[in-house]
This record gives C-alpha cells, structure tokens and sequence, in this order.
C-alpha cells in the first residue's frame, strides 16, 4: 500500500503543475472576488478530475481485471514500471517542445455568464481525455488488486496533490494580503515564461522514482522466483 501511495503522490504533484488549471486560477485571483471565486474553481476541477478517474477505474479497470482477478506482484510491478515510463516520455516531449509551448499565451478564461464552479469542471472535463499521467496513475491503482474502496482513497489522495496548487493561490490571497497581487502576478510571468521546463523536470523526476519502484519490485520479485526454484531443486536433488 505504502509503494502505491508513494506513486500516487509523486504523479499527483508532477500533475498538478498543470497551465490550464492553474493560469485560469491566477487569472480568477486578481478579480473582484478572488477567494470565493477559487474555492468554486477549485471544486469544480477536484469533482471533475476525481470522477473521471472513478468511472475509469471502477468501470474498464474493474472490468479488465475481472479477467485476472488476483494479479500477483509481478503484474503490479510491470504496470508501476510502464506508468514510470510514460512519464519519463512525457518529460521528454515536453522538454523537446519546452522553447515553443514558452511562446504561448496562458489561457485566460472567458468567464462571462459562468460560475467559477462550471469553469473549473469545464476545463477539467475538457483536459481530461489527454491526462496521460492520471491515466498511468489510474493503470496502477486498478491493478492494485484492491477493492473500490481503497482505490477510491487512492483516487481522492491523487487529485488533493492535482489541486495543491490551487489551494496554495488561495492560501496566499487569505495569508499575503494587499501583498498577494503582486505576488500571484510574479509567479504567473514565473509560470509563462518557465512552464513547459518545470513541468518536464517535475515529470521527470516523478517517472524517474515510479520506474524505480517497479523495476526494483521486479528484480526483488525475481530474486524470490529464483530461489523458490533453487530450494525445489536442492529438494529434488537430496531424494
């Protein structure tokens, strides 16, 4: 559980760093009612995320691992290591292109006639069919072997990591006071011209340490296979 946990978390917080949930949260922290506003934001983004990971892994993933419904630890292994390398390509295309995604502009949000609320759940549910690393999440929470319920804790501890970003704008506007403006305003110039380099060493690191869990369950896993299989000889032989 604790290995899970760990990989949860470190592809949770190199998610979170996302541009599309966070310009959109800083565009909404300077206007007339910021706290509120990313509260409403923030919900609307934490239900849509973590509903959509349920569907999928209480829906294809229950129904995939019907098939094997006691995947041992190898199997565990083996997806914990292609979720880390997933991640691992993902840092890598997004440091290849990291020079032209810098030129675009930050989505600032039309939030005319829209509650921050639909506004979040809106980009959320837009984003969501390209969310690679809560998908290589998602794999290896589903072929945990655990019930819905752990799997849903699971789920709930990813998308806190997914919103830390969000909490930490409204932390700051309730903390910082007339600073605050200046502050968010610092960290979004920050944010538009260092994004893709920052979000490919936090996928990097994130893919490095979630290869590293699989591989070294794999080769523990390995060593116990060849012993079980030398105490059967040893057995065999002494007869």
């Amino acid at each position: 559980m604790l290995r899970l946990v760990a990989l949860v978390v470190s592809i949770g917080l190199a998610d979170s760093m996302n541009p599309s949930t966070i310009a959109p949260a800083l565009y909404l922290a300077a206007g007339e009612r910021p706290r509120r506003d990313l509260m409403q934001f923030t919900l609307g983004v934490f239900a849509v995320y973590f509903a959509g990971g349920a569907v999928v892994a209480l829906g294809p993933g229950l129904a995939l691992l019907s098939l094997v419904p006691h995947p041992g630890p190898t199997a565990r292994y083996i997806i914990e290591t292609i979720a880390g390398v997933v991640m691992l390509i993902s840092a890598g295309l997004l440091w290849r292109g990291r020079e032209r995604l810098a030129h675009h502009e930050l989505p600032a949000p039309a939030t005319e006639g829209k509650s921050s609320l639909v506004l979040g759940a809106t980009i959320t549910a837009v984003e969501l069919p390209t969310a690679f690393p809560y998908f290589a999440a998602i794999a290896a929470i589903a072929g945990s072997g655990f019930g819905p319920g752990r799997q849903l804790i699971l789920l709930m501890l990813y998308n806190v990591c997914f919103v830390l970003p969000l909490i930490a704008i409204i932390v700051t506007l309730t903390v910082a006071g007339d600073q605050a403006e200046r502050i968010l305003a610092r960290t979004r110039d920050l944010l538009q011209k260092h994004w893709p380099a920052l979000l490919a060493g936090l996928a990097l690191l994130a893919g490095a340490f979630v290869t590293l869990l699989g591989a070294t369950g794999l080769a523990s896993g390995g060593h116990s296979s060849v012993a079980r299989i030398s105490r059967r000889v040893r057995r065999i032989l002494s007869h």
